[in-house]
């Protein structure tokens, strides 16, 4: 709880002052509806019924210098002109407070969600993986508001209750010192039972937010799979999965609802046995003489206007403990590691010049979990302007090698070198900087054309970018559509085949003009024909300072490769062959097996085709056969 309380503290920086300020308009609030009681009991004690004026000497000597009883009597509109004003007195106090309560909540929630999103952005991928997408939505927005309602309007209320005790209770020891004590003897289990109930509700709480994101989460990766639950005819099956998710938050809600409940109900009967008391001592003393009807009025409404207040620490209590768990939960997210603070202090700084493109890895082993390797003592090195291959059956640790060199991942064992300096001694933004990446299932905004392409470099002039389609073969196909570059993408590009979505993304890290292009089986939604004439361009194509560009290309079609300076072949986490088209043609192995599948089929999809074309002709020309 304590902890909370620092955070708490903490998220406030910045907004301090302005919750001081309506803290002190609270209190002004509170005071101040103190005064419309003794007036009324004075105007029913001493105006109405005659008695002799209780109150402090300064004030009996302003009442007599204004005309005394007699001006009083004859003009009782005066108490409740007074009555009046002090009311819109305390309005106005408790405007403000309500006013910059919120400015300041609003602030914080504000600062608290742009802090939340770049931390997430610097969060390392293995965070990522280990989180549902869904539950981080859930604590960037509904936890976050969950903290705003309480800094709106819990954080100043808190102390409220206890104020408005602490100012009505000198004041009524001074009128009546039994009946202060029968005023106040529930206030002790009322208190207690609030607390008690805090600390039910928290982890009820907690509980009915885990299955809150749980759910989110369901709903989230439906939407984000659509297509393949269509595809499957799985509708009923997410249904019913997320109809199960649907229950738990449920019952856990209706748990919650039921606690609460129970609060209001056995709340409401204490703070109304406390009236009743108040109301039975009271018209006894009164009847007995022992105290006066204004006083007794003034009792009643004493009682009512402090004990509910304090009825509300249990609201109070249930929001604090929603808070409680839900800035636990953001400060789950901000307490991860950011990627760059994983780094030690003998980072090499950024660099302003661009890398020449020379990669190294030697003896690089990489395990995701920590205990299977998926890359085992890797090595190979490519020049700058080279273009290396990298061949491989699925899960045998193409893509990881991408990620390794990226930075996404750190290799826990061996070195990777670019251009002779060691890749985790290297700031990860200048290294993201100087590669560009395509992969096979590139990610395109729900924008238009021209932003997708220009994410890679926004500066990029009209005919920068137009360049880049067109290396990309993809210039044509945009120029098809009603409003060209113009044209905004579906969600993830699916309004675009899944040939153009991998051409604009290539135009896209084209553009971004990088002297390090990855290709991860970036072309397999493209024929051969126009992938070998992407690959050419792109080879033809240096960067724009006339440096040469190294590539890194991953393909399953060896024809794609045959071209490459070097091609490497991994399985199962090793480099089990190396060396040009050529020379591993000529090898027993891996490589040579899969080229005589891929020439057998694609001989025998040579042979159908032929076979089609006669067919077709002795149709379209039967008197001629």
């Amino acid at each position: 709880m304590i902890r909370t309380l620092k955070i708490l503290w903490r998220l406030m920086r910045g907004e301090r002052l302005l919750y001081a300020g309506a803290i002190a308009a609270m209190v002004l609030s509170a005071i101040t509806m103190f005064l419309p009681p003794l007036i009324a009991r004075t105007a029913i004690d001493y105006v109405i019924v005659g008695k002799r004026l209780n109150a402090p000497g300064f004030i009996r000597d302003f009442v007599q210098w204004a005309g005394g009883r007699d001006l009083l009597v004859h003009n009782l509109w005066i108490a409740s002109l007074a009555i009046v004003a002090i009311s819109a007195i305390s309005g106005v106090f408790a405007y403000l407070k309500g006013r910059w309560a919120s400015i300041a909540s609003e602030t914080i929630a504000r600062r608290l969600r742009n802090r939340l999103y770049d931390h997430l952005q610097h969060l390392p991928c293995s965070y990522h993986d280990k989180v549902d997408t869904g539950d981080l939505v859930q604590r960037c927005s509904s936890d976050v508001d969950t903290i705003r309602t309480f800094l709106a309007s819990r954080v100043v209320e808190i102390g409220r209750g206890g104020i408005m005790l602490a100012v009505a209770l000198p004041i009524m020891l001074a009128m009546n010192a039994w009946m202060a004590f029968l005023a106040t003897m529930l206030l002790g289990p009322i208190i207690f039972f609030s607390i008690i109930f805090f600390v039910r509700i928290k982890n009820v709480f907690k509980q009915m937010r885990q299955a809150e994101g749980s759910m989110t989460a369901t709903l989230q990766e439906n939407l984000t799979g659509i297509r393949v639950v269509r595809a499957f005819a799985r509708q009923d099956f997410e249904c019913e999965k997320f109809a199960v998710k649907n229950a738990l938050y449920r019952d856990r809600w209706r748990r919650l609802m039921h606690i609460m409940s129970w609060f209001w109900s056995l709340s409401s009967l204490l703070c109304m046995m406390q009236v009743g008391i108040v109301l039975l001592a009271g018209g006894y003393y009164v009847s007995r003489a022992k105290m006066t009807v204004g006083t007794f009025s003034a009792f009643f409404m004493f009682v009512n206007m402090y004990l509910w207040p304090l009825r509300r620490v249990g609201r109070i209590m249930a929001d604090l403990g929603r808070s409680v768990v839900s800035i636990s939960r953001v400060n789950d997210i901000l307490d991860a590691k950011r990627e760059d603070h994983e780094d030690g202090p003998a980072i090499i700084p950024h660099m302003t010049t661009p890398i020449r493109g020379q990669i190294v890895f030697e003896n690089v082993s990489f395990s995701y979990d920590g205990h299977r390797e998926v890359l085992r003592d890797v090595s190979f090195h490519v020049e700058p302007g080279q273009t290396l291959a990298i061949l491989g059956p699925s899960g045998s640790g193409k893509t990881t090698l991408i990620y390794l060199l990226l930075r996404l991942y750190d290799y826990q064992k061996g070195s990777i070198r670019l251009d002779g300096k060691e890749l985790r001694l290297l700031d990860r933004k200048f290294i993201r900087s100087q590669i560009g990446v395509v992969l096979q299932d590139p990610f395109l905004y729900s924008k238009s054309i021209r932003d997708n392409i220009k994410l890679g470099r926004s500066t990029a002039a009209d005919k920068e970018m137009i360049k880049a389609a067109s290396t990309a073969h993809v210039h044509a196909a945009i120029e098809d559509f009603d409003s060209g570059y113009d044209t905004i993408v579906g969600e993830r590009g699916v309004t675009l085949s899944g040939g153009q979505r991998q051409r604009v993304a290539l135009a896209r890290a084209i553009l971004k003009d990088p002297p390090i292009l990855i290709l991860d089986d970036a072309l397999s939604n493209v024929d051969t024909r126009t992938e070998n004439l992407i690959l050419n361009t792109l080879k033809r194509d240096s960067p724009s300072d006339k440096r040469q560009r190294t590539t890194l290309v991953i393909a399953h079609r060896l024809s794609t490769l045959m071209a490459a300076n070097k091609i490497i072949v991994l399985d199962a986490g090793r480099i089990v062959q190396s060396g040009t088209h050529e020379i591993l043609l000529n090898q027993p192995g891996l490589y040579r097996r899969l080229w005589n599948v891929q020439s057998s089929l694609d001989e025998q999809l040579g042979r159908y085709a032929e076979q089609s074309d006669r067919t077709s002709d002795n149709e379209e020309y039967p008197d001629e056969y």
